[in-house]
């Protein structure tokens, strides 16, 4: 093993799972995503995107002296990254395809900071049968290096299908 890859942090290897093994996991936590930082430049262009250009998210200068000290990360961002860590976490092998039917549940319960760098972990908690395959009940919580409480927890629906 080269210096580079014993410096290079380790990356999680998705947890790869048939469909009709679903069943067995649920109630069990499925695995991490990778880390990723999240920065101003990608928040800004989220503002951009979405029209949500409120200084919190944007102005540094005046969030400085806000509440939080600093720009934080658009909730609904968070929420955005939510495929992507799902796919970093957890793949789903012997379907035709996978539909995103919607959440359940969706909380923030700390700030996310601009310039923190957070991961997903993925818990199985519900599974059942629909017409041609199964809804998945997935709780999504999010949690940046260095905070207590997670910035964001979401329950997401995903239907698989045969």
């Amino acid at each position: 093993m080269t210096a580079a890859e014993q410096a290079a942090p380790l990356v999680p290897a998705p947890l790869r799972l048939q469909l009709h093994d679903l069943h067995t996991k649920v109630g069990q936590h499925l695995g991490y995503s990778d880390w990723h930082r999240i920065d101003q430049a990608r928040v800004n262009a989220f503002a951009q995107v979405t029209g949500d250009d409120q200084w919190i998210h944007v102005d540094r200068e005046r969030a400085a002296s806000g509440p939080f000290k600093t720009t934080i990360v658009h909730g609904y961002l968070t929420l955005s990254l939510l495929p992507v860590l799902l796919d970093e976490t957890l793949i789903v092998e012997g379907c035709s395809r996978t539909i995103n039917y919607g959440l359940d549940h969706l909380r923030y319960p700390a700030p996310l900071p601009v310039g923190s760098t957070l991961r997903m972990g993925v818990e199985l908690t519900a599974l059942k049968d629909v017409f041609g395959g199964v809804q998945t009940t997935f709780k999504c919580t999010f949690e940046a290096k260095g905070q207590v409480k997670p910035c964001c927890v979401a329950e997401i629906l995903f239907r698989y299908y045969h």
